[in-house]
């Protein structure tokens, strides 16, 4: 087992700060080399409390204020346009940074991306539910509509 300071969230492991013990190979395989995580040492305890400041200031302070974005979020479907061909499918796929973009660009709140959870890859034109967690109690479900491009 190998012990881990993670610097991303990481889904089903941890948030950023968090000491976790893995597996040697899913550390060795995945976790470091997308430098997701960084070995732990004592000495690490600076680097740990400097990685939950920076997360406390990029995270959603209070219950009350995640609900209130909750609710703009949920009030109206985003629209991101992309490349299609003529039979409605799109030349790749909308990404997570495309949808955080379009949610701007729309007037609501600015949205981490890593907070954005895509079931099945958005690969043609049509209306798709996507899962964005504001805060550890509170999740939102909003509409994506996507068009093609003109």
């Amino acid at each position: 087992m190998a012990k881990l300071i993670l610097t991303h969230e990481v889904t089903g492991l941890g948030a950023p700060g968090d000491v976790v013990e893995v597996k040697d190979g899913y550390a060795r395989n995945f976790l470091v080399p997308r430098n997701l995580a960084t070995a732990w040492s004592r000495g690490a305890e600076k680097q740990i409390a400097g990685i939950r400041k920076a997360r406390k200031s990029r995270e959603i302070a209070t219950l009350d204020e995640a609900k209130a974005v909750r609710d703009s979020l949920q009030s109206k479907p985003v629209v991101v346009s992309a490349r299609a061909g003529a039979s409605g499918r799109l030349f790749g796929a909308v990404t997570t940074t495309e949808i955080a973009e379009a949610v701007a660009a729309a007037g609501g709140p600015s949205i981490d991306k890593r907070k954005i959870e895509i079931g099945q890859p958005i690969k043609t034109i049509g209306d798709f539910a996507v899962k964005v967690r504001l805060h550890d109690d509170v999740s939102a479900q909003i509409d994506v509509r996507v068009v093609p491009e003109a």
